[in-house]
C-alpha cells in the first residue's frame, strides 16, 4: 500500500487527488513540513512524501507522474508524441503558474519577514495574468486539457487554480474558470477535500 505524508493543504493534495481518482488504496499521514517525522525521511523536510515498497519518493510531480506511469492512467505513454505533449504542459504550468504563485506565497508569509519583498506581488500578479492567458489558449473542445482524456496536468492546473484563489490572484479567462469548476466537482477530488 502507499504512503502519503503530507499535509492535506499543501502539494500533497496533488498526490491524494490523483491516488483517489486512480481508486487506489493508500495511507495518509498529515505531517507539516520540516516535522521531526519528515525530516527523518528526507533532510529537506519537504513534502509530500510518498513512500513505495521501502523507498521514499520526494516531488508532487515526481510522485503523480510515477504513479499515473505505473497504473496507466492519466497519462499519454512515454515515447510518444502525446505524452511529450502532456510533459511539456506540465512544465508550462508548473513554469508560468505555479512558480508565481509560490513566489508569491514566500514574499508573503514564508520567508522570514526581513528578506520578504513584499513590492514584488504586483509584478507576480501581472506575470501570472500572462501565464493563465497562455494556459486558456491551450483549452480546446475536450473537457480536459489534452482533449477527451484526464492526465496529470488538468490535477496540477486545478491545485493550482485552487492556490491562486485563496492567495487572491484572479484568473480572468471565462473557459479556464469553467475547467476549473468543472475539475473542482469531481467526486475524488471532494473526498480529498472532505478527507
Amino acid at each position: 500500500m502507499y504512503v502519503v505524508i503530507g499535509a492535506t493543504a499543501s502539494r500533497a493534495f496533488r498526490v491524494l487527488w490523483l491516488l483517489e481518482e486512480l481508486g487506489l488504496e493508500y495511507e495518509h499521514r498529515p505531517e507539516a513540513p520540516h516535522s521531526a517525522a519528515v525530516r527523518a525521511l528526507d533532510s529537506s523536510g519537504k513534502i509530500p512524501i510518498l513512500l513505495v515498497d521501502g523507498v521514499v519518493m520526494t516531488d508532487s510531480l515526481a510522485i503523480m507522474t510515477f504513479l499515473a506511469d505505473r497504473h496507466g492512467a492519466l497519462t499519454y505513454p512515454a515515447g510518444t508524441v502525446e505524452r511529450g505533449l502532456q510533459d511539456a504542459l506540465t512544465l508550462r504550468i508548473l513554469d508560468e503558474i505555479e512558480a508565481v504563485i509560490w513566489m508569491a506565497a514566500r514574499h508573503s508569509f514564508v520567508l522570514p519577514v526581513e528578506k520578504r519583498v513584499p513590492e514584488v506581488l504586483d509584478s507576480l500578479r501581472w506575470e501570472f495574468g500572462r501565464g493563465v492567458a497562455r494556459i486558456a489558449e491551450r483549452l480546446g473542445d475536450g473537457p480536459f486539457l489534452m482533449g477527451a482524456e484526464m492526465t496529470v496536468p488538468d490535477i496540477l492546473l486545478a491545485h493550482c487554480g485552487r492556490w491562486a484563489a485563496r492567495a487572491n490572484f484572479e484568473i480572468e479567462s471565462p473557459g479556464l474558470n469553467a475547467f476549473l469548476a468543472r475539475m473542482w466537482e469531481r467526486s475524488a477530488f471532494k473526498r480529498v477535500i472532505d478527507g
